[in-house]
């Protein structure tokens, strides 16, 4: 790598940006064995609301990663399912959970060890 492997119209920064957000990754993860609806993703996901996730499904089919299939049915079906595009991005996120299994305390330990008065910031 040189020093303008980073720069902000580089290729690595656009798969950096990609996972930046913090549903992103998550959401891809939980539909590896979709399609899936939107309520079954919350339920298989958790902690995430159905506004956040509705911001996150559309945010990652605009970059390619998944795609919304809806159904003519009464009541109306919408389910999600990730593309080529998307797959190809669950060996990286699989990598980074591996690392996060080992390396999960140390970085919990971490945070415990900051100043008092510091300021609590999401990993």
């Amino acid at each position: 790598m040189t020093s303008d492997d980073f720069l902000a119209d580089c290729r690595a920064r656009l798969a950096f940006d990609l996972l930046a957000p913090t549903w992103n990754g998550v959401v891809l993860w939980a539909l590896r064995h979709g399609p899936y609806r939107p309520g079954d993703l919350r339920e298989r996901i958790g902690g995430i609301s159905p506004k956040v996730l509705t911001e996150t499904l559309r945010r990652l089919q605009h970059h390619g990663l998944i795609e919304r299939h809806a159904y003519r049915e009464a009541p109306p079906r919408v389910e999600y399912h990730l593309t080529s595009l998307g797959r190809s991005l669950l060996v990286p996120l699989e990598a980074i959970g591996t690392w996060a299994s080992t390396h999960g305390d140390e970085v919990m330990d971490a945070l415990d060890r900051r100043e008092p008065g510091e300021p609590h910031t999401a990993p």
